[in-house]
């Protein structure tokens, strides 16, 4: 899939095999949820916690807020530099939650029964957010509304959509993608897109 035209000259911010694009495609598997009462919609930290929690969106929003800006690598080849995005940090997220030091990897569980593998460093890296909104607006259905994971470091699969559920485990499990042909880590600058590569 190609979106947009390649640059004559590789832009440093943009990995090997990636080409630049102003748009924002939309990929994904499944069906769009569409959230049209947030009272029924909640966030679950599970896993090995000392405590299972689970939060509103309401809740989500009364957290401490972080804005960060990122660029983002599709597996398919597209790049899209200098996003803007509003969300919490997981770091933020787990203030008040203590992890199991036996926890190595998070499982991102969202809607439409996908789900995503991380190791327990990238998912509190420094530049990985919860995101609500992006560019100053809340995120559209088809980007992930209500909430979705910002992991800019990795191919974009890695930022699961319409996020549900983080659960932490001590043994890696692959997700959906990754069941499927795709990388189990997904570094953009090593081209590991897929579990040949």
């Amino acid at each position: 899939m190609y979106f947009g035209k390649p640059k004559k000259q590789q832009n440093e911010s943009i990995p090997p095999g990636q080409h630049e694009t102003t748009r924002f495609p939309v990929l994904h598997h499944g069906n769009v949820p569409y959230y049209r009462d947030l009272e029924e919609w909640t966030l679950t930290i599970d896993g090995l916690v000392d405590e299972k929690m689970t939060y509103t969106y309401q809740q989500l929003l009364d957290m401490p807020q972080t804005c960060l800006q990122n660029d983002i690598h599709c597996v398919t080849g597209w790049s899209k530099l200098n996003n803007m995005w509003e969300g919490i940090t997981p770091k933020d997220l787990l203030s008040s939650i203590k992890v199991n030091d036996s926890a190595k990897f998070v499982i991102l569980h969202a809607e439409e029964e996908f789900s995503t593998n991380l190791p327990i460093q990238d998912f509190l890296h420094e530049k990985t957010l919860l995101a609500h909104s992006y560019e100053g607006k809340p995120l559209t259905p088809e980007h992930g509304f209500p909430l979705r994971a910002v992991v800019s470091h990795l191919y974009f699969w890695k930022s699961a959509k319409w996020l549900r559920r983080i659960e932490f485990v001590a043994e890696e499990q692959l997700g959906f993608w990754e069941k499927n042909g795709y990388h189990h880590y997904g570094d953009p600058w090593k081209e590991e897109r897929y579990s040949w590569s």
